[in-house]
């Protein structure tokens, strides 16, 4: 049962990264302005944000199984509809369907991932989750970018459609039911969200999956420059990509991933996100390809210790019935990270040098923040308010 869970992280990962290398061409071909082409690109995940939210309460309500079944289902139809946009308007429009669908799916996955682990291997199988996040980030992009420029860019579409469909087929069939919430209040609030964000130790957890994916949102939009400023083809800014990613999976893979259930994961978060931030401020004093490279596989450490150390936190520390709004509203500041990250950034008008050092300074103010959090609260009298 894991492994299918594995393989539908896989296949919703892949969705969003085989797109990266193509959405922006493909909205200019259809006459869309730079203007739009961003909005294009970034309604994605303000769409995603919102379905992350909402699909917390359908999680704890119907299950994640009947979530990811019609997420499933829902999703792989609106890919489809890209294969007959023609007009920048309704690339929008879709785009803003294929997000808010999309987001129902992480969120269910890993609340399922997390009611099936054993309580002493959520580290281990957060790690290899983790994996199968990484591996999307390898093919996803070279997926989209080879397929679209071999075939069209239509057929990036089209077996990324059949595919979610099947996924859904397998999960009815081969998936067991699980647990709903049994909490007496159905409804999903606002107030409810906000309580959820206030408990200290869930709120460390969210802190800090804005910071991971506010320095890929930096990474992704400063490294493309950089590398291609320095003249060394942009084929190199994928290789480099990669190595983060084949890192990660290696330490995610390997019986290195025994130490997420060994050691403190408040302390491992921090460790991941110095590691990180130091990683991006020093892709600021790095020209060299080799040194670049040394310094993208310190990255992908970091990124290793902190994605199972901020996943695990949100399962050690949510009871079931509220598990699924926890990772709704997890996944959805991932998503606003993704966007902070590039848009800040991009607002600021910077050069990629000043950008990675801006990235890693906003890393290590987090960092220092989610320390003292760590020391200020007792995280058992916050499990216990959580699990109330």
């Amino acid at each position: 049962m894991k492994k299918l869970i594995y393989l539908i992280v896989i296949v919703s990962f892949i969705d969003m990264f085989s797109q990266l290398p193509i959405m922006s061409p493909f909205a200019q071909s259809l006459g869309a302005t730079h203007v739009l082409i961003g909005s294009i690109i970034g309604m994605y995940s303000l769409s995603n944000m919102i379905g992350n939210m909402l699909s917390g309460y359908f999680i704890d309500k119907i299950g994640p199984k009947t979530v990811l079944v019609i997420g499933l289902s829902i999703t792989g139809l609106i890919v489809s509809f890209y294969v007959f946009v023609s007009t920048p308007g309704q690339l929008l429009v879709v785009r803003f369907f294929h997000g808010l669908s999309a987001g129902f799916l992480v969120p269910a996955a890993f609340t399922l991932l997390s009611f099936i682990s054993k309580s002493d291997q959520q580290g281990k199988s957060m790690a290899l989750s983790g994996a199968a996040v990484g591996i999307s980030a390898i093919l996803g992009p070279a997926f989209g970018g080879i397929v679209a420029s071999s075939f069209g860019i239509n057929f990036v579409f089209i077996p990324i459609s059949i595919t979610m469909v099947l996924m859904a087929l397998l999960v009815s069939v081969y998936l067991t039911r699980t647990p709903t919430s049994d909490s007496g209040d159905e409804s999903l609030h606002l107030a409810e969200a906000i309580k959820l964000i206030k408990t200290p130790v869930l709120f460390v957890g969210y802190v800090g999956a804005f910071s991971l994916m506010f320095a890929q949102g930096v990474l992704a939009y400063m490294l493309p420059l950089k590398v291609e400023d320095l003249g060394y083809g942009s084929h190199f800014s994928g290789l480099l990509l990669s190595t983060f990613g084949i890192v990660a999976i290696m330490i995610f893979m390997l019986p290195t991933n025994r130490i997420f259930d060994r050691y403190s994961h408040t302390k491992m978060l921090v460790v991941g996100l110095v590691i990180i931030a130091i990683s991006l401020t020093g892709l600021s004093f790095t020209s060299k390809l080799e040194l670049l490279f040394i310094v993208m596989t310190c990255y992908g450490i970091g990124f290793a210790i902190l994605f199972p150390s901020l996943t695990t936190l949100m399962i050690k520390n949510s009871s079931k019935a509220a598990r699924g709004k926890v990772f709704g509203l997890f996944y959805a500041f991932f998503s606003l990270g993704v966007v902070a990250g590039s848009s800040i950034t991009g607002l600021l008008s910077v050069d990629y040098n000043e950008g990675f050092v801006i990235g890693g300074a906003a890393l290590l103010i987090n960092t220092l923040f989610i320390s003292y959090l760590i020391r200020k609260y007792t995280f058992t009298k916050s499990l216990n308010h959580t699990n109330q």
